[in-house]
């Protein structure tokens, strides 16, 4: 068994084992941090503490998936980096574009284990017959969470041989690879191809697809020999004009 990260050793050691569990403002009380929900402007969250108390204030103006990892994100700032102040705007919580060195991403992380634990995805992914949108949004709902955290939680724990990836009109933003996959299949095109499904919903407004759908993969891949295999392609609307997808890889994709 894997060892437990701090933010799931944080939930075991209060015996949570069931999502509908996860209560952040008492986990919160448990660490020495009162929650204020409030409107605040340019910003999703600050943190600001002494050595043993905190206030964490979140913006109410949020959804309540945003306003959930935020709060997550400040317990992870109030776990690796105590004792310092942080304004956390926007593009700085849940930006997985950020390096992984960079504290957003480090309390990015603390936040994607503290409110979806592997202890508890992993056997509900292991159940998962098929990688799709709606099995995906099935699972962010029962863990209150959005759904771009929730494909990459699932994307790390390497159950399926996929990848995500975030356009916006002009570049890839970020992506992320399963860990299962070989080398040159990890490293999607970095602008998006217009024979793409993705490309026909972002530029020219089409629905969004109810099932993946299959496309060459020199859509989506630069390598050479790519375009002897086909991936799987299923996408949703971010804010902002940028598009995120689920590629579903080839078995000939695993090392």
């Amino acid at each position: 068994m894997t060892k437990p990260t701090p933010a799931e050793r944080m939930l075991l050691d209060l015996g949570i084992i069931e999502p509908k569990d996860i209560d952040l403002d008492a986990i919160a009380w448990t660490r020495g941090a009162v929650v204020n929900y409030r409107p605040i402007d340019n910003c999703e969250a600050t943190i600001v503490g002494s050595k043993r108390r905190a206030v964490i204030s979140v913006n109410n103006r949020s959804t309540p998936e945003r306003r959930r990892f935020s709060l997550a994100h400040e317990l992870g700032h109030w776990h690796h980096h105590r004792g310092r102040v942080l304004f956390c705007g926007k593009n700085d919580v849940c930006n997985f574009a950020n390096d992984a060195l960079n504290p957003e991403r480090q309390a990015d992380g603390f936040a994607s284990d503290l409110i979806l634990p592997n202890y508890m995805v992993d056997p509900r992914l292991r159940k998962m017959k098929r990688l799709t949108l709606a099995a995906a949004r099935d699972l962010a709902n029962e863990f209150c969470t959005s759904l771009t955290a929730t494909l990459f939680k699932m994307t790390l724990l390497n159950r399926f041989p996929m990848m995500i990836v975030c356009h916006n009109k002009t570049k890839r933003r970020w992506f992320e690879s399963a860990p299962m996959l070989q080398p040159w299949w990890k490293w999607p095109t970095k602008t998006l191809d217009r024979q793409t499904f993705a490309a026909d919903m972002l530029f020219n407004g089409a629905a969004e697809q109810n099932f993946p759908r299959k496309m060459p993969a020199d859509a989506w891949f630069d390598f050479k020999g790519c375009d002897r295999y086909e991936v799987e392609e299923q996408s949703f609307l971010l804010p902002d004009d940028e598009i995120l997808t689920i590629l579903k890889l080839p078995d000939e994709a695993v090392a």
